[in-house]
Order: structure tokens, then sequence, then C-alpha cells
């Protein structure tokens, strides 16, 4: 055991297991259910799943950015993450089958599945979690993926148990294990990982360009996996895609969106599977510099605005109207702060006090590779005409939009597809010093509001911080969340079993069985 001063305090120091505040585990919790009556769960059969993404974007490496969801289906089939959304709960064991806290929520020791095994079937141990997650702080994205989290502060407790230190009091470490702590074996030279054994529901067969075949893993630490095989075959549009599932090429359309859900919805023999809260869909303004700096033309923004509008229009009618503050789906979600609605009276009062320049016209960036974000910067840019605000939209490719855009611009359209809990988006986006800040934003209060929420031991005390957490977000971040997006699905009557959660629970594909 390699443990630093901090680690052996709570180890040794009078705080050990018996003192430990918080406890989880033995929790098997699914993140999928069942789509439609199907009868019992048959064994057997090849899913054939369509994907979007381009292979100009290909990503093999499981710590690296996949812009494909082609690329984080593979991937997150073949390789298990520590911990995964759940339907009760917004965090459920995974490869870590619980964990416990130090009563000052610093320091967390994770305790590894048993029988857990790489597909080659060597076990797991902890070196090889401690050596993965170490990997992963270490890549550019690491400080946003593992926020507070330092490298030398990831270490083995024995064969079985990782013990992870923050830099501060975190009650909700464990959910930022969900998306990413993707397990190799320990020392995989870097040309092996896109290859390498993972110790998920399905083993990797074969991939070329985009395309794989996976098998079933039958030594799988998770539980019964019901198809012998999963094909994903990667698409380029959700049209291509929709057109594939129309002609019986493909079983499964995965996160299709509403133009498709209206092609199929007249089809009787194809399921239209909704997931609400799936896609944030937000228009990010700067706020440490430049014409969104002032917080009263950031709100101006928020009531130019009309949501009802942009999710008719935009989504299809498959969303919901949002309040600015992300996290829709978290249990603690502050329902009760007033929905923002448009006012354009009151828009043109505060642009007018902030000496807001209406001779400009301010570019509005986005990019046409993610399906509603163009559309949405077009009609905001019509809504905001009718306050006087002059907004032209500037269209990137992806790979341009991500380079030159994210994180740097003055105003532009992004999304994020895990909306279930707002720490998670606090800690990645909006803290002052978060990763991936990508309204640069430093807000002192909200800050104290976050170290208190994370700190907070008791459910109360930790309900009523992340609440005022949310107010100020509504009130000052560089956040117009106007809508959230469903998460749409379409699959053949066989396909049963199919994931119901948001965001990242769209992959768990290892529920899913096919009836004859």
């Amino acid at each position: 055991m390699n443990l630093n001063r901090r680690q052996l305090l709570w180890a040794g120091g009078g705080m050990g297991v018996a003192a430990l505040l918080t406890a989880c585990g033995g929790d098997k919790e699914s993140a999928t259910s069942p789509a439609g009556d199907g009868g019992e769960p048959r064994r057997g059969g090849t899913l054939r799943v369509g994907a979007l993404g381009r292979a100009s974007a290909i990503t093999r490496d499981p710590h690296g950015t996949q812009g494909n969801e082609s690329d984080y289906l593979i991937i997150s089939l073949v390789h298990d993450t520590l911990a995964a959304p759940g339907a009760k709960s917004n965090t459920v064991p995974r490869l870590a089958s619980g964990w416990t806290s130090s009563p000052d929520l610093t320091t967390w020791r994770l305790t590894l599945a048993k029988g857990a095994a790489f597909h080659d079937g060597t076990p797991v141990t902890a070196a090889d979690v401690v050596w993965s997650l170490r990997r992963l702080r270490r890549t550019p994205a690491g400080s946003a993926r593992l926020p507070g989290i330092q490298e030398d502060n990831i270490n083995a407790d024995g064969e079985d148990a990782v013990v992870l230190v923050s830099d501060y009091p975190n009650a909700e470490l464990p959910l930022l294990t969900r998306l990413t702590t993707f397990v190799l074996k320990k020392d995989t030279p870097d040309k092996e990982v896109a290859k390498a054994p993972g110790t998920g529901p399905f083993v990797l067969d074969w991939f070329r360009g985009g395309n794989a075949r996976l098998v079933r893993n039958d030594r799988w630490h998770g539980g019964r996996v019901h198809l012998d095989a999963i094909e994903v075959t990667m698409f380029e549009s959700p049209q291509a895609m929709t057109n594939a599932l129309l002609s019986g090429q493909i079983d499964l359309a995965s996160n299709a969106g509403a133009v498709a859900a209206r092609t199929a919805a007249a089809r009787k023999d194809l399921q239209v599977v909704r997931r609400p809260d799936d896609m944030a869909m937000p228009l990010v303004m700067r706020t440490d510099q430049g014409p969104f700096a002032d917080p009263r033309v950031r709100e101006a923004m928020k009531l130019v605005v009309d949501r009802e509008a942009m999710v008719k229009q935009v989504l299809s009618g498959y969303g919901t109207v949002a309040n600015d503050v992300l996290g829709t789906a978290d249990p603690r979600y502050a329902k009760d702060i007033p929905q923002r609605t448009r006012d354009l009276e009151r828009a043109g009062r505060l642009l007018k006090e902030a000496g807001f320049d209406f001779g400009r016209t301010y570019e509005l960036v986005t990019t046409e590779d993610v399906p509603g974000l163009a559309d949405s910067a077009t009609l905001f840019a019509h809504q905001a005409r009718e306050a006087g605000v002059k907004v032209e939209v500037v269209k990137q490719e992806s790979g341009a939009f991500y380079e030159k855009t994210w994180l740097k611009g003055d105003f532009y359209t992004n999304y994020w597809g895990t909306n279930d809990s707002v720490v998670f988006f606090a800690s990645k986006t909006m803290v002052t010093g978060a990763g991936q800040n990508e309204a640069q934003w430093s807000d002192k209060d909200f800050d104290a509001a976050y170290r208190k929420a994370t700190a907070a031991a008791d459910d109360t005390e930790r309900a009523t911080a992340l609440h005022d957490l949310q107010k100020l977000e509504f009130e000052r971040s560089g956040y117009l969340l106007w809508g959230m997006a469903d998460g749409i699905d379409l699959a053949a009557a066989k396909v049963h079993g199919l994931p119901r959660l948001p965001g990242y629970g769209r992959v768990q594909l290892e529920g899913v069985w096919l009836s004859r």
C-alpha cells in the first residue's frame, strides 16, 4: 500500500472503518428497464446498432476525448467505469461494488467488485485501477474529469480497494467516477490501448473504420448478458441512420433525434423511445470580458429568448423548457425557482442601463455537426432582433468549433449529454478554475455555495446548499439554457430492455434482448 500522510492519518489515526460516515455497496440498481411487454428475457441473437460518428474524429483511447457517439458506445461496452448512473440514485456501483468516506468527506475508499476480471481472465486489481485513474488524470482534460483529485492522491489499499483523497470535502465524489474512469491493465502501452482487454459486458471482436463487432462476456461480474453479440455501424447523419433502420439494415438507431422520431412515429413496427432530460443545449456567454461581461446584459439575453418557441421549433416538441440551470434531472433540481419567461421590455431596460451597443452586430458561433445547435442559434438570432439586438450566426465545422471557439468564444452554442447532477456541472464548468469553465465564470458566492454543498454530510444541509448554488447560477452565470432535448432512440419491435436513462445511460445495452 502506498499512502501519503493524509491517507495514513485516515487509515490509522483513529478514524478506521468503523468511523466511516458514508457507505454504499451492493446496490445492483439497473440503468436499464424493459421496453414494452416482451415477456421473459431471451438469450441469444445479435443486436445491430447504428450510432453517429465521423471517420475524421475516431478515437480508440478510452481516456481520450470521444467526439463520436459510436466510439463512446463501443468503449463503454468493452470497458467498465467505477460507477454508473442509476434510475433511483444518480450514482450506482459498477466496477466498484461500494464506497465509504472519512468523516470529513475528503478521503474515499472504493472496493472493487468481487470476481471482476479482464476479458483474458486476469483478475482486476487495485493497481490496475490506480494506474488507469492516474493515466486519466494526466490527460489534458484530467482536471475536469477528476476535479480536486491530484494524481499522487490516487492509491491502492491492498488488492481490492482504491483510496482517493480530495483537495476539499466532497460528499459527491463517487459521482465523478461515472463517466470516463475506464479501467485498463496496469502498464498497457499507448500503442496497445485500442485493443486492450476490458472488463465490460462485451468483448471486442473486431474494429474497422468506426464499425465494430462485440461478443458477450460470459464472465462479466455485473450479471447476466442476454445478447450473443452487438454490431455497431457508424453513420455520419441521423437521416442515413434512420433510413438504415427503416430498411431493416439495423435494429436500433441510437440518439436519432427529433426529426427521425417524426419519421418513425407512424410506423407500428418501430419503437420510439424517449429519454427526458437527455441533452442540454445552452447558449454560452463569456463573463470575464467582452460584450456579455456585464451581468445585466446576460440577464437581458435570457429574457429575450422565447423558450416555448425554441422547444417547439428546434426540438419539434421533443423536449421541455429549461430555466438557465444545468442538471435538470437531478433529484435536487430547484423546481421552485420561478421560470424565467420572455420579457422584452425588461430586457431593453437592462441593456440600456448597461450601455449596450445596439449598433453593433454580435456573432453567435455554432456548428451543424450536432443536430439542433445551428437551428437554435438561427431562431435565437431572429428573436433577438425583435429586441433590437443584431446577432449574426457563424457556423463552424465541429473540429474548428472545439479548437477555436469552445472555452474561448464570447457567444456560442454547446451541448451536454449528462444532466442528472447540478454538482457535476458546477465542478466541471462553473466553479472558479474548473477545467471546462465554458463561460470563464468566477463568482466567490457560487464557489462558497459549491464548497458548502460538497462538504455537507447531512442531506438536508446539502439540499439547502445546492438550492443556493442553483439560485446563483440562475441569477449570474453565463449559461442561457432555454430547453432540454429528449434523447430519442428508434428500435425494431423485437428489441427489448432498452435504456431509459438520459445521458450516459443510453450506452448501457447489457440488459437488451431480442424476441423471436
